[in-house]
């Protein structure tokens, strides 16, 4: 489904990235990269739902905007030099809810997921959970298999937290994200493979169990 031409794409898109280039290159855009990768996103749908029949998504409800919002940025580029599609009930509309994450760009495919925009609340519960369950989440987080593809939990810290995790939080230094997130990098012509589909989806399955977990916090009360 992605080619080379989807790289090729990508990477004369970050040498001419302006208005006039992308229209005259539309057509381009739209055989090459866009279809392809719409494609490919929708085949990673399917193969999540067939151990996840609650998931109810179309490819479009995941797929980001190629569109760059520049207003609050000095980088007023007017495209993004990737693309990118996040997996999870709501799609890019829910930002809040554990999802699987897929980036394409020139170089290199990066392939995550978990917790990343929390406000207070669903943040309380998060930690609320960990305290509850510091065993399952270690567990998790220290899974060989999740270790070797993701490294480690990601995320921005507090400096404080609230009195009642301040005991959990001397074994469980993580309790002091406000983000918990997990990436992996590969090279960009995994994405190229003809078992780039299964290659995804052992990604996907790796870090299965903690997005469940984070779900199941975010969701209870």
């Amino acid at each position: 489904m992605l080619t080379q031409k989807s790289l090729d794409f990508l990477q004369d898109l970050t040498r001419n990235n302006n208005r006039d280039w992308f229209h005259d290159h539309k057509l381009r855009y739209e055989q090459d990269l866009k279809k392809p990768f719409q494609a490919f996103v929708g085949s990673v749908i399917d193969r999540i739902q067939e151990v996840d029949d609650s998931l109810i998504l179309l490819p479009r409800q995941a797929i980001f905007r190629i569109n760059r919002d520049t207003r609050f940025s000095k980088d007023k580029s007017p495209y993004k030099t990737h693309v990118a599609a996040i997996i999870c009930p709501g799609g890019t509309k829910n930002k809040v809810y554990p999802g699987f994450y897929m980036h394409l760009e020139p170089s290199k495919l990066m392939l995550g997921g978990g917790a990343y925009f929390l406000e207070a609340e669903p943040l309380y519960r998060v930690r609320q959970f960990i305290s509850l369950h510091p065993e399952r989440f270690r567990a998790l987080i220290q899974a060989p298999d999740f270790v070797q593809r993701y490294g480690r939990l990601q995320g921005e810290q507090n400096k404080r937290l609230q009195p009642e995790f301040s005991g959990v939080a001397k074994t469980q230094p993580l309790l002091f994200n406000k983000q918990f997130y997990y990436m992996a990098e590969l090279s960009s012509e995994v994405a190229l493979d003809s078992d780039a589909l299964s290659t995804v989806f052992s990604y996907y399955q790796t870090a299965k169990g903690l997005n469940d977990f984070l779900a199941e916090a975010i969701t209870m009360g």
